[in-house]
């Protein structure tokens, strides 16, 4: 089977696409699949034409990626394709719209603010980061209204701080969630479907060397440590187990799926949010998992890519 592995990109984690890429490329290629990486750009459509790819399998980071625009031309163009449709992948990279929906589904989420940039500049920025501060009160997490690997996330412990966040996560959108900072256990499940239905992998548990599982703590070697499966009590898996399939089926999510979450002290679960397009590096989450489901990368994926037919 011929399969293209799309990765890259121009956007904030190219780097992390890239090593995403040629990990699964690489997985791909020792179960006997003749793999194509290509690193997406202007002319990803006439290149798709020379390969002629039986199957695509986009692992692109960031807002092309994953916010339904790559699926969206990879589908107007008629290849079998990996992953969430292009309607479903528009409302889970949108973390405010993911929240409603979590909401809806009865699943506990964080009191946010979203606040789009030309508010902030119209209506007053000081008058509104006291407003913030009073409504959701400190520390809180400032951070993109969507992309992924916690770019231009902060949290935020004093008032004076809070300017200097919502310059940080403007410079990567328009718009800002805020969201109390909750303290407790990290934890992220990963979802699999096949033509059984859905499965979850092992719970990852998340312990970074910061306040904030970021960018560094993710991509760096021992900035973080994991404990796979999570040291959690087994009531609490279960129901965590049960919101990601939940969060799975009512964002119409396909293939794969990564819900992230924390437990707090009283052991509530709070959403934080999903990501249809998890990382596949050497310290990312998902590959953690499937190694403790005691499943092999390259399986996993070309199981994914035998299902486009079912």
């Amino acid at each position: 089977m011929k399969i293209a592995v799309l990765a890259g990109g121009l956007s904030a984690e190219r780097e992390v696409s890239l090593r995403s890429g040629r990990r699964v490329a690489q997985a791909l290629r020792e179960k006997g699949q003749e793999v194509i990486e290509v690193d997406i750009d202007a002319d990803l459509l006439p290149e798709l034409r020379k390969i002629n790819p039986d199957a695509v399998l986009p692992l692109v980071h960031g807002q092309v990626g994953e916010d339904g625009s790559l699926r969206e031309v990879l589908d107007v163009a008629g290849y079998k394709t990996v992953g969430s449709p292009s309607a479903a992948a528009r409302i889970a990279f949108e973390k405010p719209i993911a929240n409603q929906v979590a909401a809806a589904a009865g699943v506990t989420v964080p009191k946010s603010i979203v606040l789009p940039q030309e508010a902030f500049k119209s209506l007053g920025a000081t008058a509104l980061l006291e407003s913030a501060i009073s409504s959701i009160g400190l520390p809180m997490v400032v951070k993109p209204s969507h992309g992924g690997s916690a770019l231009g996330a902060t949290v935020v412990k004093t008032k004076e701080e809070l300017p200097g966040a919502m310059v940080t996560a403007f410079s990567y959108g328009s718009v800002v969630l805020m969201q109390p900072y909750i303290t407790g256990t990290e934890i992220a499940v990963c979802v699999l479907e096949d033509k059984t239905g859905l499965t979850t992998l092992p719970i990852v548990e998340i312990v970074p060397d910061h306040d904030l599982y970021d960018y560094d703590c993710r991509y760096t070697a021992g900035m973080t440590e994991f404990f796979v499966p999570a040291r959690i009590n087994p009531d609490i898996a279960a129901q965590a187990n049960e919101i990601a399939t939940k969060m799975h089926k009512a964002l119409g999510l396909k293939d794969i799926s990564r819900t992230d979450l924390i437990v707090d002290a009283t052991g509530n679960i709070w959403f934080l949010e999903v990501n249809i397009n998890p990382g596949q590096t050497e310290t990312s989450l998902f590959p953690q998992a499937i190694a403790a489901a005691g499943l092999d990368l390259g399986e996993v994926f070309l199981k994914l890519i035998t299902n486009l037919d079912r």
